[in-house]
């Protein structure tokens, strides 16, 4: 796909069901990001905030939060699809996250997505399941495997 798609109705959404978006750019995962987001959620960890302690740990070095990684998922979203065309949408939540592989401090990652299912919830809004895939440069597994909940609701007619 040459140009990211911007649905503006429930309709243009479910003729992406089955599409894979992307992927996105490569973000690289810096120690300082992993830092603030342990600062943001208390959750100082020797294997994420501790390189001299983590070199000698399972993974040879700090890796990111698994958290860290699925709450890049928004933003990863945005640059694969345009959210203008309807009045609003909303994170709804997870039904299913995973973290196959470790995250290592300094990996370049990157998200793929599909729009798994498109379900009516009232007039004009639709609740969207899409599943997203965090992979990183040269590790053959994925960081991340999440199903996302979404609530887009169409601009009124008129």
């Amino acid at each position: 796909m040459s140009q990211k798609p911007r649905p503006t109705s429930i309709q243009e959404l479910k003729e992406l069901q089955g599409v894979e978006l992307g992927p996105t750019a490569w973000h690289t995962l810096t120690q300082e990001d992993i830092n603030t987001f342990a600062d943001v959620t208390h959750d100082h960890q020797w294997i994420h905030v501790d390189p001299k302690r983590a070199a000698e740990g399972p993974f040879g070095g700090t890796i990111g939060h698994g958290l860290f990684i699925l709450s890049l998922g928004p933003a990863f979203t945005e640059e694969l699809m345009a959210f203008d065309g309807f009045m609003h949408s909303l994170n709804y939540g997870y039904n299913k996250v995973r973290f196959p592989h470790p995250s290592p401090v300094g990996a370049r990652v990157r998200m793929r997505s599909t729009l798994s299912s498109v379900e009516e919830v009232g007039e004009g809004a639709a609740q969207v399941v899409s599943t997203q895939v965090f992979e990183a440069e040269g590790i053959e597994k994925p960081l991340c495997v999440a199903e996302s909940l979404g609530r887009f609701t169409e601009h009124p007619a008129g």
